[in-house]
């Protein structure tokens, strides 16, 4: 059995869990719930992953992997069918970019709120550069929607990012002028895997 450092609020740890889903790996991962924060180290995380970063995965021979695109892509490499990330070079890049669009959302989004929750020592002009950058990922997606379609490595991080969006910025209001990925997002979101793994703003 394998042990994931992982938190219900963390958009990089539900990537890694949807993905187990889709694979049908989520019943050999035991979640464990971490608290990280930007100001302080979490000694046991810390302990398997120097970064001190979720998602971390400890393997069964004691050894660890991080971050969410490493795990993810070791557990594609175990199912063995190249589902979320293909084998052909030319899809791969494509769908790696997919990922890196994704991720970008949820460094933008968690950065954007670690801004407000500083309150007054908070930046409002790097609030305001992060929601910017994640507007114009955002429209980038909305003109490429349909590459969404197949699940694979790339829709799985776009998915969990546009969620975290509703999460935690729901005033950025993400799906005004964006209709195709309005709806795209709504279909992915009613996958199973998604369903099992929604955000819960646990303390």
């Amino acid at each position: 059995m394998m042990r994931l450092f992982w938190s219900s609020r963390s958009p990089f740890a539900r990537k890694v869990m949807v993905a187990a889903h889709e694979l049908g790996m989520a019943d050999c991962i035991t979640p464990e719930r971490v608290v990280v924060s930007a100001t302080e180290g979490n000694p046991q995380v810390m302990a398997h992953n120097p970064l001190g970063q979720i998602p971390t995965l400890l393997l069964a021979d004691g050894s660890a992997l991080f971050d969410s695109a490493v795990i993810l892509e070791w557990l594609d490499s175990q199912h063995g069918a190249h589902r979320l990330l293909p084998a052909d070079a030319a899809r791969r890049f494509a769908v790696l970019r997919l990922q890196s669009l994704g991720d970008g959302i949820m460094e933008n989004s968690i950065r954007r709120l670690g801004e407000h929750q500083r309150g007054p020592l908070g930046s409002p002009p790097h609030a305001a550069a992060q929601a910017s950058r994640i507007a114009c990922t955002l429209d980038r997606l909305e003109r490429e929607a349909e590459a969404l379609e197949v699940v694979t490595a790339g829709s799985i991080a776009i998915a969990c990012a546009l969620a975290h969006l509703d999460f935690r910025h729901a005033g950025l209001q993400w799906r005004n002028g964006r209709p195709a990925l309005d709806a795209w997002h709504a279909r992915f979101t009613e996958r199973p895997a998604m369903r099992a793994t929604a955000y819960r703003d646990e303390h």
